[in-house]
C-alpha cells in the first residue's frame, strides 16, 4: 500500500465517477481553523465556553461562516445526514450521539463526533503512516474535507466488505461481524452472484488502482449501492478475513467465486469491537496491566477508601454506645 493507494480512496477523488451508484452527498471544504480546533484535546464545542481547573473560562472558537454552510447542507440533504471526513467516518464515537448512531442533524452533531473520534485523529495527523512509501522526515499536503452524506435507515445485515487483488474480486465478508443474520446464510449465492456483476459492470477498470476495497449496500437482489472505498491493506479492517490470509489469495483473474465469509450462528457473535471507545483508557489500561503505576495507584486508594471507612464507622460505634434513651423514647448522649 502506497501514499497514492490512500490518496485515491479519499472520498472527493472516487466521487465523481460514481456519483450515480451511491448515496447522495456534499463535499465541503475544511477552513484551516476548523483542522487546528480538530487537532486540539478536549471537547469544546464552538459557541460554548467551559472553566479550566484553575476556575478561568475558556471560550470557544466561532466558525459562523462554516456553520451556516452545515446548516444549509444539512437541509438540503434532508435534514439528516451521516458525516465523515475524507477516509473515516467517526464510528468509535458513536456512543456519544443521543440516539447511538452517526445521524446528526445540526453542526453541534457534527462537532461532537468528529472531536471525539479516534478515527477523525488518525485521518488528520497520521493518514499515511501505513504506507511503505511514507517517510516520516517528509511533509505531506493534505486538503481535508467533510462529506455529509444524506442519512438512510440501512439495515446492518445488507452491508458488505468487498476484497480486490490485481483488478480480481478475491473475498467478500459481511461488513457487521459481531452480528449474526439468518438471511445471509440462506442468500449467499446470489449475494456473491450480485457483488461479482456491480464490481464487473460498475467498478472494474474505473477505479484507478488494481488493489483496493470496496463496501456495497444491497438492498434488494440485484440493487446495490457503493458505501466507500477504502486502501488495499492493514489500514483497513479485514474483518473476518485477517490480512494474512488476504495476502495468500491469489485469483488471476474474476473466472473463480471470491471467499465469502460470514457469521454461521448466534454461537460465533463476537463483542463489539467500537465498544472499548465507550471506556476511559485508565480503565483499559488497569484490565490489561498495561501501566502497572495506575494499578498501584488504584489500589492505593481503595485501601485509603477502606480505611476511611472503618474510621468512620469505629467512631459511629463508640458514638452509639454513648448514647442511651429517657423515658419518653427520646435518647440523650452520656458526656
Amino acid at each position: 500500500m502506497k501514499i497514492d493507494n490512500v490518496r485515491n480512496c479519499s472520498f472527493s477523488e472516487w466521487y465523481p465517477s460514481f456519483r450515480d451508484v451511491t448515496f447522495k452527498s456534499k463535499v465541503i471544504k475544511l477552513p484551516e481553523e476548523f483542522v487546528e480546533y480538530l487537532k486540539t484535546d478536549g471537547v469544546i464545542l464552538p459557541d460554548s465556553a467551559i472553566q479550566n481547573t484553575s476556575g478561568e473560562t475558556i471560550a470557544a472558537p466561532s466558525f459562523q461562516e462554516f456553520e451556516e454552510q452545515l446548516s444549509e447542507c444539512i437541509k438540503n440533504l434532508g435534514g439528516q445526514v451521516f458525516p465523515k471526513l475524507n477516509w473515516s467516518a467517526p464510528r468509535d464515537a458513536v456512543w456519544v450521539s443521543f440516539d447511538g448512531t452517526l445521524k446528526c442533524t445540526c453542526p453541534s452533531d457534527i462537532y461532537l463526533l468528529l472531536k471525539s473520534s479516534e478515527f477523525i485523529s488518525h485521518d488528520i495527523f497520521q493518514p499515511f503512516d501505513k504506507c511503505e512509501d511514507f517517510d516520516e522526515t517528509k511533509t505531506y499536503s493534505v486538503e481535508f474535507e467533510l462529506i455529509l452524506k444524506a442519512w438512510y435507515n440501512v439495515h446492518a445485515a445488507y452491508e458488505f466488505r468487498c476484497f480486490v487483488k490485481n483488478n480480481a474480486l478475491i473475498a467478500i465478508t459481511q461488513r457487521h461481524h459481531t452480528a449474526y443474520f439468518e438471511y445471509i446464510h440462506k442468500d449467499k449465492n446470489n449475494i456473491i452472484s450480485d457483488i461479482r456483476s456491480f464490481h464487473y459492470h460498475v467498478i472494474e477498470n474505473k477505479f484507478p488502482d488494481s488493489d483496493y476495497v470496496f463496501d456495497v449496500y444491497r438492498r434488494d437482489k440485484g440493487k446495490l449501492y457503493l458505501i466507500d472505498f477504502n486502501p488495499f491493506g492493514s489500514v483497513t479492517d479485514g474483518l473476518l478475513f485477517t490480512w494474512q490470509e488476504l495476502s495468500e489469495i491469489n485469483h488471476t483473474d474474476n473466472s473463480k467465486d471470491p471467499i465469502f465469509r460470514h457469521v454461521e450462528s448466534e454461537l460465533a457473535i463476537v463483542p463489539d469491537p467500537y465498544a472499548q471507545y465507550a471506556v476511559p483508557k485508565d480503565f483499559v489500561d488497569l484490565s490489561s496491566g498495561e501501566d502497572a503505576a495506575k494499578l498501584i495507584d488504584l489500589l492505593q486508594l481503595v485501601c485509603t477508601i477502606k480505611l476511611s471507612h472503618r474510621v468512620q464507622k469505629h467512631r459511629l460505634m463508640k458514638k452509639t454506645a454513648r448514647t442511651k434513651y429517657d423515658g419518653n423514647n427520646n435518647h440523650v448522649t452520656i458526656h
